[in-house]
């Protein structure tokens, strides 16, 4: 075989050059020496031709990069400071987030970096080329998935009706999608905090609220909490078949305050993909998968929500599904319009009210960017502490 390779690689350099004639007779030589069939010495000097082709390219020269050294160390801090977005939010937000950082100043350490022609090539970076530049500072592994305390309600269900994912799309702000994200560690043994979160369909504003248990005097607190801190009133609820959610209390307080629900299909979670969405990358990666269970924990869990929520509602843009397209082979893909933050969105939808308009705007303005990046890292540092030891002890053995 090593003498076949050898003799393939010989007339493979002669193969690229020849015309038809000569390669077929090529090809007679290479099947007269090794006994191959025509098209299998086909194939062999083609994949030889190739393989010395791959060679030539890993040899030459790599290009210089584009941007400058200061730019990259500025980008670093920029995206650390915003959040850690991906590059196609990081390019819809970089002009805001660095007049506020700029404005606070609060760029520390690269600050004397930032000069006119490296903010002039943070701008003109493109989404691709932030996420490569970034690439070795991502963390190289998401972490395990957690487990849910989804327990289904069989009451209630023939009279609530089924809004799935391939209905028509909802467009008037104020239908929220409801969920609870258990803070159990690695059990569901016991009492532990949740988190209520919920989130609008059309804006892609969103509320957190941590809670003691799925105890109606808990969820009751916590819808009402959410009624009072929606920017646009509710116009209809949606959630899971939860029996957090699926039950006569949860039923009577919506009567009460008029607002219609529906309810997804059972392991459909794509019928509520907005929150589920949300539960991972706010509730998740935020609070990670340790076990809260006492009443600091709980008061630190909501400290951590309030930052966030300014963080992801006024900061960070999102991107909303508009349609679908068809691929060049003919499979469908969705398409998204431009990334956008909740806020942005929710002053396009020209439904808020005079007073909240005022008060959203007034503390659009104020908010900086590295100051809820501290406070949220402070705040995780201190679940962390209260939490660690006892989520590891109760792990389960391996």
């Amino acid at each position: 075989m090593a003498s076949r390779r050898d003799l393939t690689k010989k007339f493979a350099r002669e193969y690229a050059k020849a015309d038809k004639a000569a390669k077929g007779e090529i090809l007679d030589a290479l099947v007269a020496s090794t006994g191959w069939t025509r098209d299998h010495a086909r194939r062999a000097i083609r994949a030889a031709a190739a393989r010395k082709g791959a060679a030539r390219d890993q040899q030459r020269k790599r290009r210089s990069r584009k941007y400058s050294y200061d730019a990259l160390i500025v980008l670093q801090e920029v995206w650390r400071l915003s959040g850690q977005p991906c590059g196609k939010y990081l390019v819809a937000i970089m002009d805001d987030t660095l007049a506020r950082l700029v404005r606070d100043r609060e760029l520390g350490k690269v600050a004397d970096r930032l000069t006119d022609a490296v903010i002039d090539e943070l701008r003109a970076m493109s989404a691709a080329s932030i996420d490569r530049y970034l690439q070795p500072h991502k963390a190289a592994a998401y972490p395990a998935a957690g487990l849910s305390s989804t327990r289904p309600s069989h009451i209630l269900r023939s009279s609530i009706p089924v809004r799935a994912a391939t209905d028509e799309p909802i467009t008037q702000p104020g239908f929220l999608e409801l969920d609870t994200v258990a803070h159990c560690g690695h059990t569901l043994k016991g009492e532990f905090l949740r988190t209520l979160s919920a989130t609008d369909v059309v804006t892609g504003w969103s509320m957190l609220r941590s809670i003691r248990n799925n105890a109606f005097v808990h969820v009751h607190d916590g819808l009402e909490w959410i009624a009072k801190h929606t920017p646009v009133p509710i116009a209809g609820m949606d959630f899971d078949n939860g029996s957090e959610f699926m039950n006569w209390s949860v039923i009577a307080w919506c009567d009460d305050h008029h607002i219609p629900i529906t309810r997804g299909r059972p392991y459909h979670h794509n019928d509520n993909a907005h929150i589920e969405q949300r539960n991972g990358d706010w509730v998740r990666r935020h609070a990670f998968r340790y076990r809260y269970e006492t009443d600091a924990e709980l008061d630190l869990l909501n400290q951590l929500w309030d930052l966030v929520m300014a963080r992801k509602n006024h900061l960070l843009p999102c991107v909303k599904a508009t349609g679908w397209a068809h691929t060049s082979s003919g499979r469908k893909k969705r398409i998204y319009d431009k990334p956008k933050t909740p806020y942005q969105r929710l002053l396009d939808t020209a439904t808020l009210d005079d007073t909240t308009r005022t008060r959203l705007a007034a503390e659009h303005d104020l908010l900086n960017p590295a100051r809820i990046t501290r406070g949220i890292n402070h705040i995780q540092q201190q679940l962390i502490d209260l939490a660690k030891a006892r989520t590891l002890g109760t792990r389960p053995a391996a």
